[in-house]
């Protein structure tokens, strides 16, 4: 009895190892998430005192690419001119938990593909109802639901990784910070 009880355990873990090195390695663009207001989740669990109470308005779920020495906009990895999946991999999504309006253009809430065309001097942004599509490969402007153009600005020194970060405007106005390389791009929301 006890050797077929211990055969059954080697058997166990034997079959766990051969189970745990089944798993790809680690990706080379981790995925984050970019919460208003910020850090929701952690905050609404550990810290509410921090969030006022607020409800969360807005999130993003992206991939975080590195420039790695590269150059990045204008070149294949984010030519001017074309559709961009806004990070890497999957196309990031962008979940408003409530109707919001950018530049005067009602969004409604819901879960949007986030995308854009960068241009040196502006990026054109575009929410997109195909969510789960990997990059932009697949894109299909009639499944847009928003575009909108919001001027680039320079940063004062190259930003690592592809960062998307949600700060508190005036009044009822959220901005959407995106900033990789040099290039940065700020996009207000109204809830």
């Amino acid at each position: 009895m006890k050797t077929t009880f211990l055969w059954m355990g080697l058997c166990l873990l034997a079959g766990m190892s051969v189970q745990a090195q089944t798993f790809r390695g680690i990706d080379k663009s981790p995925m984050d998430m970019a919460y208003y207001p910020d850090d929701f989740a952690h905050d609404r669990k550990f810290a509410p005192q921090k969030i006022d109470n607020l409800p969360a308005m807005v999130r993003v779920t992206y991939s975080r690419p590195a420039k790695n020495g590269r150059e990045i906009f204008g070149t294949k990895i984010a030519p001017y001119g074309k559709v961009w999946r806004v990070g890497a991999n999957e196309a990031p999504e962008i979940k408003f938990y409530k109707d919001a309006s950018i530049q005067g253009k009602q969004i409604k809430a819901g879960t949007y593909a986030l995308l854009a065309i960068p241009n040196e001097k502006e990026w054109t942004l575009i929410l997109s109802s195909d969510v789960d599509q990997w990059g932009a490969y697949s894109y299909d402007e009639k499944k847009d639901v928003l575009r909108i153009n919001v001027p680039t600005a320079k940063a004062t020194e190259p930003i690592e990784n592809f960062s998307i970060q949600f700060a508190k405007g005036t009044g009822n106005q959220v901005l959407m910070r995106m900033g990789w390389d040099t290039t940065l791009v700020e996009v207000p929301m109204v809830f």
